[in-house]
């Protein structure tokens, strides 16, 4: 954050929103009154002395930093300065600053001091200071707490009556892990707070009862909401019925949330309003905002700042609403009529008019929901925020997520791999077509290569996406049919120990058909099945069999097919095989089942085709393969030098080749030239042999093309091949010294817009480039993420030693795979890279081309310090 900035918004431990930015010299006065606030006790502990006011040259001091030896953030709550923190540099070279902070006492104990600390820490890092220094008095134990808690390594020295302390302010594994608890514990409060309010204010609802606020109105009140509402309306007395006020404050009622459905321009008024009746948050239903063109994008942004400044949180705007079927709560504040039945699922879907069709979709399938939210433009809360209030919500247990798009999709990909561990997560997610590498235009795009061709900008394919979910416990679905399909599987089934299903039916081309659908699927068909029970079976034989099933140690899961038997034949059939699947539920392996005439049973999961069951099968039977293996760890990698990468990143000078230093990756060294003397000159400095490339995009891999000469041994045979390669490629050519043979592999480093940064990993060659052989991991990557990328490919059986070659040494290319990882992790500027060819061998690998590409160096999502 630099001088000058808007603030940015943060969220506070009881779920209210604040304001943060760089101090401003006109902030004099609300420094002035925030002091006057301030009991003594405060006054005290902050300045180890009464200081009763602040003299001006104290004052003049506090609002002026140079926003580097000396910085300072304000908070603001209402557009009041409630809270200051500030470093100082102790001396023009020094490597430690002090730190301290100071919180008005209504605001004590919400958690800005911990936020205040993750931005000074950001801001004294990017200035080059490593080290923070602090002195509080020992009866100040709630500034105490803050240090001690943030994972620091603090030491601690008592002397003169004060508590010095000095702590490394270095992002460590140990500060991650708190700052991204206290990001779960505020986001996951601050939603919770709106899904269960004790009273709503309602805005817009005509007194005729006609158009959409109405019907929201009604569906509140109809749906037996447990708490007050309290329509909102300058005229009426009663409106739906229920007694109305000018402004929600004067009805004396509790009030946690402002449902919204007036224009654009009356979002003002209703903000301030519902704020002075205590609201935490809005529902805004209207439409007109960032969906309908320029104008609606700056009244959008204009609404947020005003609930953002009220402490408020926005669902919408021009969204369908949002629900709750707790009986303890019953709040249909939505624009569907009715409502699924109750039950363990949380759904959300960004688009509000599909969130209609979606929801009688999930009640005709008798899918319980715990609870709806429909995010319409997604200007504040996303479905990132849901994550994490569902995560923690006991009457959830699984999730199921319609997204059009992703606003912060490393967010997205982190919390999935730590909800999906506990709770399925099941996503109709966009098209991997939808990639984009995002503003990397004029002065803000850098590319700079070791004789590179240029990076891949393809990305990952729909399979690879699909695969990208997995990795990250997602479980992503194409249609809409498929969600339910799987959520409905989830829910009222275990998970399958294993990929073995025993497929069970009457009819032997039903029971073929389920075994051919299995493979595909990624299922294993058990030794002995599929059994058909024939078409004269009665609930006996349907009994037996599937006991057997549920009894039989190889089988995991099972597929049970109906097909009803010719008119006038066994006419109880199908009441007959309906009786006999209770008996397998008992069992505890998860059962599926088709049946072409009827209705299942409650709890078994029923489909209208074969094809959709065993789908829905295969898709958690994958989910569960995942849940059973270790999740791996992020090693040290002790020798990277982040100094030395961000002395390479200077726009001015960038070397690609130091960057990549910095994190342990060499690349062979290469020189361009463009003449036959410069050849051989180049050869003379590298060292004889050498290997000649045209520097041509896409030839420099091309030894089928005549576009790589190697082995060349003298001067005699470099001044041949550069005339050669001139006359067909060009005069610009690479050399570079020879290393020694390998299999040529590629690494990659791309943007996704689901996943972020991901990094690729193939076996080199056209044949395999043509097909898109490439494995995918999104960042951060963990050792076991690396060891899985290398074994992947569907090539990858050449790096375990093919037709009699040696074995390469795959722990060599997994460890480039994860230093590749934490560069990107570390250096969002790397908005690209490249390593191709990579040449594995049984004694280690060789870089012999890299191509990096620098982008903006604004903040990327999801890393820094806390922010909305």
């Amino acid at each position: 954050m630099t001088t000058g900035e808007q603030p940015v918004d943060v969220l506070l431990s009881d779920g209210t929103t604040v304001g943060l930015r760089p101090i401003r010299p006109a902030d004099g006065p609300g420094i002035v009154a925030m002091h006057s606030r301030f009991s003594e006790r405060t006054r005290y502990l902050r300045y180890f002395s009464p200081y009763p006011r602040i003299p001006e040259r104290d004052l003049r001091r506090f609002v002026n930093v140079d926003h580097h030896d000396r910085e300072a953030f304000v908070v603001l709550a209402s557009d009041q300065i409630v809270a200051v923190g500030r470093y100082e540099r102790l001396g023009p070279a020094a490597t430690e600053a002090e730190v301290a902070f100071v919180v008005e006492d209504a605001y004590q104990g919400r958690g800005i001091g911990s936020v205040l600390l993750e931005h000074l820490a950001d801001a004294a890092r990017r200035v080059g200071i490593p080290t923070f220094v602090a002195e509080v008095l020992p009866a100040n134990n709630a500034m105490l707490r803050v240090f001690a808690d943030f994972g620091y390594q603090v030491r601690r020295q008592f002397a003169d009556g004060v508590v010095h302390l000095s702590f490394p302010i270095a992002p460590t594994e140990a500060t991650l892990e708190v700052q991204r608890g206290r990001e779960h514990r505020t986001e996951a409060r601050s939603v919770a707070r709106l899904l269960a309010p004790r009273g709503v204010a309602f805005y817009g609802a005509s007194a005729t009862g006609q158009g959409v606020g109405a019907a929201v109105l009604g569906h509140l009140r109809d749906y037996g909401f447990t708490g007050a509402v309290v329509p909102v309306h300058p005229s009426a007395r009663m409106v739906a019925g229920l007694p109305a006020y000018p402004s929600a404050a004067e009805a004396g009622l509790p009030v946690d949330l402002a449902v919204v459905a007036v224009p654009p321009a009356a979002m003002e008024t209703v903000v301030a309003d519902a704020a002075g009746a205590g609201a935490h948050g809005l529902v805004v239903i209207s439409a007109g905002f960032a969906e309908a063109g320029v104008d609606g994008a700056v009244a959008q942004r204009r609404l947020v700042r005003a609930a953002h400044a009220a402490g408020m949180r926005i669902i919408g705007p021009n969204c369908l609403g949002m629900a709750n079927t707790s009986t303890e709560v019953r709040l249909n504040a939505t624009l569907a009529p009715r409502l699924p039945i109750p039950g363990r699922v949380g759904l959300f879907s960004q688009s509000g008019a599909f969130g209609v069709a979606l929801l009688a979709e999930v009640e005709r399938r008798g899918l319980g929901l715990s609870s709806f939210v429909s995010a319409g433009n997604r200007a504040d809360v996303s479905g990132n925020d849901l994550l994490q209030y569902w995560q923690d919500d006991p009457s959830t247990d699984v999730i199921l997520l319609y997204l059009e798009t992703f606003g912060n999709p490393r967010k997205f990909a982190r919390l999935a791999r730590g909800i999906g561990r506990e709770k399925p997560i099941v996503a109709l997610a966009p098209s991997a077509h939808a990639f984009d590498l995002g503003p990397l235009t004029g002065l803000d795009e850098v590319t700079a290569g070791m004789g590179a061709a240029g990076p891949s900008a393809a990305g990952p394919d729909e399979a690879a996406v699909s695969a990208l979910f997995a990795q990250s416990g997602v479980i992503r679905v194409d249609t809409v049919a498929e969600l339910l399909d799987v959520g409905v599987l989830l829910a009222n089934q275990p998970l399958p120990a294993g990929d073995r299903v025993g497929v069970v039916g009457n009819s032997s081309a039903l029971t073929g058909l389920a075994a051919s659908a299995a493979a595909a699927a990624g299922l294993t068909v058990a030794d002995g099945y599929p059994r058909d029970v024939g078409p004269d079976a009665g609930a006996a034989d349907f009994a037996t069999a599937l006991g057997a099933a549920v009894a039989d140690d190889g089988v995991d899961a099972l597929v049970a097919v109906f097909a009803p038997p010719l008119p006038g034949q066994l006419p109880d059939a199908e009441a007959d095989f309906t009786s006999a699947l209770p008996a397998v539920l008992a069992g505890g392996k998860p059962t599926v089942a088709t049946f072409l005439a009827g209705r299942a049973p409650s709890g078994v999961p029923a489909y209208p085709s074969v094809e959709e069951a065993v789908r829905a099968l295969g898709r958690v039977t994958a989910y569960a393969g995942w849940l059973r293996r270790p999740t791996g760890a992020h090693p040290e990698l002790s020798d990277v030098d982040r100094h030395a990468a961000q002395a390479a990143l200077r726009p001015e000078t960038f070397d690609p080749a130091g960057l990549l230093a910095a994190y342990g990756i060499n690349v062979v060294e290469s020189v361009l030239v463009a003449s036959e003397r410069e050849a051989v000159e180049a050869a003379r400095k590298l060292g004889y042999p050498v290997a000649m490339k045209a520097a041509a995009p896409g030839l420099r891999h091309r030894l089928d093309l005549g576009a790589v000469r190697l082995h060349l041994p003298d001067k005699a045979r470099v001044r041949r091949s550069y005339t050669r390669m001139a006359a067909e490629f060009g005069a610009e050519v690479l050399v570079q010294p020879m290393v020694p043979p390998g299999v040529a592999c590629v690494v990659e480093l791309v943007e996704d817009p689901a996943f972020g940064p991901v990094v690729g990993f193939g076996v080199g060659g056209v044949a395999t480039e043509l097909l898109g052989d490439r494995a995918w991991r999104a960042i951060p990557l963990t050792d076991r993420d690396a060891a899985e990328l290398v074994d992947e490919p569907r090539a990858a059986p050449l790096l375990r030693g093919h037709r009699g070659a040696a074995p390469v040494d795959r722990k060599a290319l997994a460890e480039l795979l994860l230093r590749v990882g934490r560069l990107a992790d570390e250096q969002p500027r790397a908005r690209t890279l490249t390593l191709n060819p990579v040449l594995a061998r049984p004694d280690g690998l060789s870089v012999l081309h890299a191509n990096v590409r620098l982008g903006s160096a604004a903040v990327r999502p999801d890393t820094g310090p806390r922010r909305l």
